[in-house]
């Protein structure tokens, strides 16, 4: 076997410019990354000092999916016994124990009446299976032109196709494929304050265009409570309520992505839960691993299942080479057991008062727009867009990992951040926002 020198981090970096593309840049890169050796806890340990600071606390839970922090004895645990027995085997005519627990899992924590799981490889590719399921189901009853697909806008859902297409069309990163992508029937973005009382205009507007549009309309898609990296702005749960009544009398399938959102993050299990509602269909992902692995889940009714059934084509041609992997099920299955079987509800209101406490004192800050919490998410809107290599320096300097975008400095902790690591998050946040 031959042996492999470790890279110095100046070889790494080097490599790194000329072979790796990363998400959302140019090639080569224009701006070095950082190069994480490991990681534990809330922290991300450096393999070289940058900005003073060679470990960084989290602020980001990579991407919202390490509630649990990192290098965790239990995951670790499951993973190892996992690969002991088989890391990975095809879903296509075969099973195992792990996909079938998850399922039965996912089954039993989502809202009720969601029983069929399609297990996928990430995030965006549920969203494509779920508008493929209502497409599909729509076609099997004979209702081909009911194809189109209707959101509200401020909206991201991700960065396959028909993902894209409900994307933001004007404010979104996806504005260069407009004329390409699929037309859908966009609403304009829902009002703000999660607890703010319901606009009655706005609830107006969405059924005068899911009645305008139901006779094309296959589903209405949208981020429940939260809408994500369109903005990170929260809206009130009654009109995912109005929605799912809407759907309900137009007859029109309601999807909701609760990829960003889903085990915790609002401070309900799903968002759904805010809204007393169950979708007819419900994507999962991120935080579905703890983020040790990369999986997510497409969850649906039995009326879905069925009426795809009972079509021309009875089946849902759609099949990842990774779908159902051993390996991130028994992760995922720990993963749910070591959030379950806390009180993690408790956990999420700590983290809540943390940010709302650490965040408060930077309304007053010039530049500053709103400052708003929910659940784990801190926000702190800017009235101009961030210079993301100065808020990078800022917030490594301060000994917090950030990843600011837009107009907006934020953070989605690991839920078990402590306090004192909390505000240090803060601190930084308000530090990036003065420095803006």
């Amino acid at each position: 076997m031959p042996e492999h020198k470790p890279l110095r981090p100046d070889e790494l970096l080097a490599l790194d410019r000329q072979h790796v593309w990363h998400p959302y840049g140019p090639m080569p890169g224009t701006v070095a990354p950082l190069a994480v050796e490991s990681a534990s806890g809330v922290r991300l340990r450096l393999a070289e000092p940058a900005y003073g600071q060679r470990e960084l606390v989290d602020g980001m839970a990579s991407w919202w999916s390490a509630v649990h922090g990192y290098n965790h004895p239990v995951l670790n645990a499951a993973a190892t016994d996992q690969l002991g027995r088989m890391s990975h085997v095809m879903f296509g005519g075969l099973t195992h124990e792990p996909a079938v627990r998850l399922a039965r899992r996912l089954v039993d924590i989502t809202p009720e009446g969601l029983e069929h799981v399609f297990l996928a490889d990430s995030g965006s590719v549920s969203v494509e299976v779920a508008a493929k399921m209502c497409l599909q189901y729509w076609r099997s009853l004979g209702r081909p032109e009911k194809r189109r697909l209707m959101t509200w806008r401020g909206g991201y859902h991700g960065d396959t196709w028909h993902p894209m297409s409900v994307c933001d069309p004007e404010g979104g990163m996806h504005q260069l494929w407009s004329g390409v992508l699929p037309r859908q029937v966009f609403a304009e973005t829902p009002p703000p304050g999660f607890g703010a009382e319901p606009d009655e205009a706005y609830l107006a507007s969405l059924r005068e265009l899911v009645a305008r549009h139901a006779d094309e309309l296959a589903a209405v898609v949208v981020e429940p409570v939260v809408q994500g990296a369109g903005g990170m702005r929260f809206h009130s749960p009654a009109y995912v309520r109005e929605l799912r009544a809407l759907c309900d009398e137009y007859d029109v399938l309601l999807v909701l992505d609760e990829i960003a959102t889903g085990f915790g993050r609002t401070g309900a299990l799903f968002a759904a839960d805010h809204a007393g509602i169950t979708p007819d269909v419900l994507c999962l992902g991120k935080a579905l691993t703890g983020g040790y692995l990369t999986m997510a889940a497409t969850l649906c009714t039995p009326r879905v299942a069925d009426g795809i059934s009972r079509g021309e084509v009875p089946v849902l041609a759609h099949g990842p080479t990774f779908m159902g992997n051993p390996l991130a099920a028994a992760v995922a299955c720990a993963s749910l057991d070591l959030l379950l079987g806390q009180d993690w509800a408790g956990e999420v209101r700590r983290v809540e008062s943390a940010l709302r406490t650490g965040l408060a004192p930077a309304a007053a800050l010039p530049g500053v727009r709103d400052v708003r919490v929910l659940g784990a998410i801190g926000v702190l809107q800017l009235d101009h867009d961030v210079d993301m290599a100065a808020a990078t320096r800022t917030a490594v300097s301060a000994g917090v990992w950030l990843r600011p975008f837009r107009d907006m400095v934020y953070a989605m902790p690991p839920y078990v951040t402590d306090d004192e690591d909390l505000a240090r998050i803060c601190a930084a946040m308000r530090a990036v926002a003065e420095a803006a």
